[in-house]
């Protein structure tokens, strides 16, 4: 009797191995093997397209128009979108790790995860908008003295700051919970190195000039738009396993698209003082001010077989192309990282917070490794290596304090006019 059970057994559907098998064919239907994918796969064949479609054009709009006013508004409110955004995706990350029941055996440890990351703001925030502070204030006023203080000391009250909280981490780890406690270490540092600091550099350009600021972000919009598109009604050939959905003709169709964005969208933006005027201070009133050579029009003469005798073009344009060319290449290379990461972790989106769209993070993937391209772009072919009066004047008032500047003023007066005299 026991021997005929035992062959049932052996024989039954439920062994071990038939149950591990049946396993993994479970596990594959909800996240398929990347190696394994085929034309079903692709955007064109997707049966829910069109509804997929829809949901997402009604939220691009939205978010669109809340873009559109956000830049009317100005330089600061663009800040304020930048830190935002940047919260929530530090928070959509926090989530992606995060264990309800370890959590719960550790009071205040998220506190301690979001201590480093207003750490991390102070530092980068404080030394990219330095200057702004200190023209933001009124020399002969208690908030300049402050403002002053602060940026002398930024770098010892943030490292102490971050001290605290090494401190505060090694204070509070448990038996039995260190390696959980120690990959949250990690994965919060790995969170400020790859979100904070990058889309960092977002700011630095707004203060640029909004222009370096709305022709990355666009450019990557416009790609994103037009490989979904292309991919959409055209898509057939896989482009990279690991984004299933991405199609060589996507990919082909978007990076024309977005060259030919780039050059007609620089003469656009180009035009408007409100876009190319950088910002100083912290206020939110009018700009005016000289653009510089790459900002205003040259005129080319166009050869008489064409309709068009002439063709105004903005130096800033030819600018634009690398800008374009990078967004349409180079960039992409950040949303398949993502994709990748998604794939390793088993989920479909950082977040739900835009239909359609996922998360935050889904949304800024390529963004921040555009915001880094177009800062260093800007910093080392566009911003002229020599150091104009006004910059040597900001650098004098944010390392001097008001005594020591009316010190200053007194000998440059006292060398003016013995030059004077001289001549």
């Amino acid at each position: 009797m026991n021997m005929k059970l035992m062959e049932k057994e052996l024989q039954s559907p439920r062994s071990p191995s038939t149950a591990r098998a049946r396993h993994r064919r479970k596990s594959t239907e909800v996240f398929p093997d990347v190696a394994k994918l085929n034309e079903s796969d692709l955007l064109i064949n997707d049966q829910s397209k069109y509804r997929s479609m829809w949901i997402r054009t009604y939220s691009s709009v939205w978010m669109l128009l809340g873009f559109i006013g956000v830049v009317y508004l100005g330089h600061l409110y663009l800040w304020g979108m930048i830190v935002v955004i940047q919260i929530l995706m530090t928070s959509e990350l926090f989530n992606l790790l995060r264990r309800a029941h370890e959590d719960k055996r550790l009071p205040g440890f998220r506190l301690l995860n979001w201590h480093f990351f207003f750490t991390a703001m102070l530092w980068v925030y404080g030394r990219i908008l330095g200057q702004q502070i200190m023209h933001a204030v009124t020399p002969d006023k208690f908030f300049y003295k402050l403002a002053t203080s602060f940026m002398k000391y930024q770098m010892v009250i943030c490292y102490f700051l971050y001290i605290t909280g090494f401190m505060w981490f090694i204070l509070t780890l448990k038996k039995k919970m260190y390696k959980y406690q120690f990959s949250q270490y990690a994965w919060t540092h790995m969170i400020l190195i790859v979100v904070f600091t990058q889309s960092s550099f977002t700011a630095a350009n707004i203060f640029e000039g909004i222009f370096w600021f709305l022709l990355p972000a666009s450019l990557i919009a416009i790609n994103d738009v037009a490989a979904y598109f292309f991919g959409f009604f055209f898509g057939k050939t896989p482009l990279i396993k690991i984004s299933p959905k991405k199609t060589w003709e996507g990919f082909i169709g978007a990076s024309v698209t977005t060259v030919i964005s780039a050059f007609l969208l620089a003469n656009v933006l180009g035009r408007h003082q409100w876009l190319t005027c950088p910002r100083k201070d912290l206020s939110t009133s009018w700009l005016e001010c000289d653009p510089g050579p790459i900002f205003k029009p040259e005129t080319f003469v166009l050869p008489s077989e064409l309709p068009w005798k002439e063709v105004s073009i903005l130096p800033v344009q030819w600018h634009a192309l690398y800008l374009g060319l990078f967004a349409s290449v180079i960039a992409p290379f950040g949303g398949f990282f993502a994709s990748g990461f998604k794939r390793a972790f088993k989920i479909k989106d950082f977040g739900g917070s835009i239909p359609g769209h996922g998360g935050f993070t889904d949304r800024m993937d390529c963004q921040m490794v555009m915001a880094v391209f177009a800062y260093i772009y800007h910093q080392s072919f566009v911003i002229p290596h020599c150091y104009p009066v006004e910059v040597l004047l900001e650098q004098i008032l944010g390392s001097l304090t008001f005594e020591e500047q009316e010190v200053l003023l007194t000998k440059l007066k006292e060398v003016i006019e013995g030059r004077q005299l001289q001549h």
